[in-house]
């Protein structure tokens, strides 16, 4: 089965060849299409980007952790746009699933709204595929001067993504998993746990500074208190969790729509020249 394999960290992410080389191992054909630049934070948003009437695209080499490598593409677009053009034919055949990172840091709780990793396999759902999100824990912290420095456990969640993957193809259509690693060896990690979500994610973004010409960000590890058993508190724990997720749909519910439209009708047509 040909797989797209995209992120939002961006073509140069250890991740992205880390989840390749995952996709192969399963039995699958990668297409590795991922941002020329980072797009963390993205969400499922179509751009901006620099022509709304062309996207570039650079053929890359991606290295994969066996020490081989595979003929990706580098595209300046976000990743749900890019998981669209896949779904058009841009990159061949179109795919059938979608599998994206391995994201920089935690995807968990209500804040996997944000998250372009997040963005490319609810897109894909609206194409009829099913889709993996994977992430590592890894501490979010923008400044790489803060804290021991150590490469990420990138196969610990690889390894697990190719377990799931022999199940998600074989899942029914559109079915979206959310998967999160705790950043250590396997032998080192408890195991793997159905989540929910939390009220809050494992980072949250704070103001560092204020000046005359804007707002200095960065991003933080999430010490607030979360639900016993949810995903943020169950990676902190060092579980490795797994959350079915949702596509947008619209949701019942009984709304006044007469009590609506009669004031609506009743109102008196504004911005128009009155004599």
């Amino acid at each position: 089965m040909r797989i797209l394999v995209t992120n939002d960290d961006g073509i140069s992410s250890p991740g992205l060849g880390a989840l390749a080389g995952a996709v192969a191992a399963a039995g699958h054909q990668p297409v590795v299409v991922a941002p020329s630049t980072d797009w963390s934070g993205a969400s499922a948003c179509l751009g901006p980007i620099d022509d709304p009437g062309r996207v570039a695209v650079d053929e890359v080499g991606v290295s994969l952790p066996d020490g081989g490598s595979l003929v990706g593409f580098s595209a300046a677009a976000p990743p749900a746009l890019i998981t669209m053009l896949a779904s058009l034919g841009g990159f061949g055949d179109p795919p059938k699933a979608v599998v994206a990172g391995i994201n920089r840091g935690p995807n968990t709780g209500r804040s996997t709204l944000f998250s372009g990793t997040i963005g490319a396999v609810l897109t894909g759902e609206r194409f009829g595929w099913s889709g993996l999100a994977v992430s590592l824990d890894v501490a979010p912290s923008r400044n790489d001067d803060l804290g021991p420095h150590h490469e990420p456990h990138w196969q610990s969640a690889a390894d697990l993504a190719q377990t799931m993957m022999l199940w998600m193809v074989e899942a029914p259509p559109r079915t979206v998993l959310n998967l999160n690693v705790p950043d250590r060896p396997k032998s080192e990690t408890r195991g793997l746990r159905w989540a929910d979500l939390a009220p809050v994610g494992g980072v949250r973004t704070v103001i560092t500074r204020r000046d005359e010409v804007g707002l200095c960000l960065d991003l933080v590890a999430n010490d607030l208190p979360v639900p016993e058993g949810s995903d943020s508190d169950l990676l902190r724990n060092g579980w490795a969790t797994v959350t079915p997720l949702v596509p947008t749909h619209a949701a019942s519910g009984d709304l006044p729509l007469d009590e609506w439209a009669t004031g609506w009708r009743s109102q008196p047509a504004s911005g128009g020249v009155s004599d």
